[in-house]
């Protein structure tokens, strides 16, 4: 399994990039928010460092090997969720991030019927069943910062906090930043048990601002 790549962006196409790793030329489907923001991630030799999701896209005949890149683990992780919906393989979930995750999940969040009709390949039947299996449950990925430019005692609570703190700066939040609001969310609610109902409860709060 392809679980990451590192090379030279030697193409951009509609829905993908090649990228180049020592001579080998591997292309890999990204979804539209992604795409919008992949020039932050180029470095000045223009390499770019890709998280992937690798699986073979089955037809009649064969399976065809097939990746999908993100920013980071945590649209990965968002990614891995949203297929768990009946009827939302790989290739259907790519076509539907045509907007930034983080409104995907303030849509979920809500139950916004209306708004995940309007992500791509999604109809009225698939948008209740989204709501149905993941509202409550994908607060921490509205954190994600990807607005698209186009379009667990004492020494656990420790872990708990470096946790969080961990996934907040993968998602490019300041350390300073990500200290105050871990800080705010443990004292506004006296029960969270794990990282992942404290980065719902920061999620939570940011919109309430």
């Amino acid at each position: 399994m392809i679980a990451k790549i590192v090379g030279k962006l030697v193409e951009k196409r509609e829905h993908s990039l090649i990228i180049d790793v020592k001579g080998i030329f591997y292309e890999i489907i990204i979804p539209a928010t992604v795409f919008h923001r992949i020039d932050e991630s180029v470095d000045e030799k223009g390499h770019v460092s890709l998280i992937t999701y690798h699986y073979f896209q089955m037809n009649q005949s064969s399976g065809i090997p097939t990746l999908i890149g993100f920013m980071n683990e945590i649209e990965l992780d968002f990614f891995k969720n949203f297929i768990k919906v009946s009827g939302i393989g790989p290739k259907a979930a790519v076509k539907a991030f045509n907007k930034p995750i983080s409104e995907i999940v303030r849509a979920i969040d809500e139950g916004d019927f209306n708004y995940l009709k309007t992500l791509q390949g999604i109809g009225a039947r698939k948008a209740k069943e989204i709501i149905a299996k993941l509202q409550g449950r994908v607060g921490k990925f509205g954190l994600i910062q990807d607005e698209m430019k186009v379009v667990h005692s004492q020494s656990m609570g420790a872990d708990i906090k470096e946790e969080a703190l961990s996934v907040l700066l993968q998602l490019q939040y300041k350390k300073q930043e990500a200290t105050a609001m871990i800080d705010k969310a443990l004292q506004n609610s006296k029960e969270i048990r794990n990282s992942e109902e404290l980065l719902s409860e920061i999620y939570k709060q940011r919109v309430k601002v």
